[in-house]
């Protein structure tokens, strides 16, 4: 009897050993004593997943899903330009080794479209700001190829080592937005497209940050290519148009600048908008009728692209009018 006892309590003892190793293995699993960083007062741990062995989401899932907080489609989603089928033929090559295929230029959206496929998944880990877990993407190896979608002059401004050091941070890239605009001085010939990215990067919080960034990309023909001249971007804030001015808004900046600044206006009509393109239209008090287009961000702020004033054939002629001169004028 007494022998049946001790077996009891050994068996009773193993039960709870076995619990307790199982609890401590969760806790280990969505805790991280490690990290002594610190967030909103408390401290931080790296969210985790199950080793799966780096196997893929299955084909007929939305991986835009994990990708993106907005449900803007991606434009840059020529998947043939972002493989590593498409890149392997480039593997270490230097960006003056590889020659691409011309269909990649034959237009101006075509060169846009595949230049932002190309860089979608690559991916320049900054040491100290991390994010995901494990090798992303594509890592460095598209941005020799994307280095050729440059032109030569513009090649010779910046440099390859330049190039690669301005994507530092930035693990992955969606091009939500692109549209050609109008240049007023361009005795080149260039084509101007304005263009709005969603880039994802890491943080020294093991935590990936979402940034946007809108700007213009100039395109000309080099050796019948269209290829990239210059590349411009200024980035999105969201802290600033909450708490400040009228500037961020289209409305408020035609009646300030175009009615207050410079009394042109005589009647404001209601905004024409199409997707993210809006059309303030005003008759003026020199008795011409005007349009001011703007483009509205995924910030919900809305920059000023042209403006426009109908001529005698009723057709809507590129202007330049510059309100800061009218402060200034009116200042004398």
């Amino acid at each position: 009897m007494k022998v049946v006892i001790i077996k009891k309590k050994a068996f009773i003892g193993l039960i709870l050993l076995f619990t307790l190793a199982t609890v401590f293995l969760l806790f280990q699993r969505n805790y991280h004593p490690h990290t002594t960083k610190m967030v909103m007062g408390g401290f931080i741990s790296i969210q985790s997943f199950d080793d799966e062995d780096e196997k893929p989401i299955t084909i007929n899932k939305d991986v835009e899903t994990y990708f993106r907080p907005s449900d803007l489609p991606v434009l840059n989603n020529r998947y043939v330009y972002s493989s590593t089928r498409f890149f392997n033929q480039y593997f270490q090559k230097k960006p003056s080794e590889i020659v691409l295929p011309k269909e990649l230029f034959e237009s101006p959206e075509e060169t846009i479209i595949n230049y932002f496929s190309v860089l979608r998944d690559a991916a320049n880990w900054e040491p100290g700001k991390n994010a995901g877990c494990g090798t992303l993407g594509q890592s460095t190896t598209p941005y020799p190829v994307a280095y050729n979608f440059l032109t030569t002059s513009y090649q010779k401004k910046v440099s390859y080592e330049q190039y690669l050091a301005s994507f530092k941070n930035i693990l992955h890239t969606s091009l939500i937005k692109y549209r050609e605009v109008p240049i007023y001085d361009n005795p080149s010939g260039i084509l101007r497209y304005f263009v709005e990215i969603e880039t994802i990067g890491g943080s020294d919080k093991n935590v990936a940050n979402f940034t946007y960034y809108y700007g213009f990309v100039d395109l000309i023909k080099e050796n019948n290519q269209y290829k990239i001249s210059n590349l411009e971007f200024t980035g999105e804030d969201y802290l600033c148009a909450p708490y400040h001015g009228w500037s961020y808004d289209a409305e408020g900046s035609v009646e300030v600048r175009y009615g207050g600044w410079c009394k042109l206006i005589k009647e404001q009509y209601p905004t024409i908008q199409n997707g993210y393109i809006k059309h303030i239209y005003f008759a003026g008090t020199d008795g011409n009728d005007y349009l001011i287009e703007f483009f509205h961000l995924t910030n919900d702020t809305d920059i000023e692209i042209a403006q426009y004033r109908k001529n005698k054939d009723n057709d809507w002629k590129l202007i330049q009018l510059d309100p800061e001169k009218c402060i200034k004028d009116n200042t004398r």
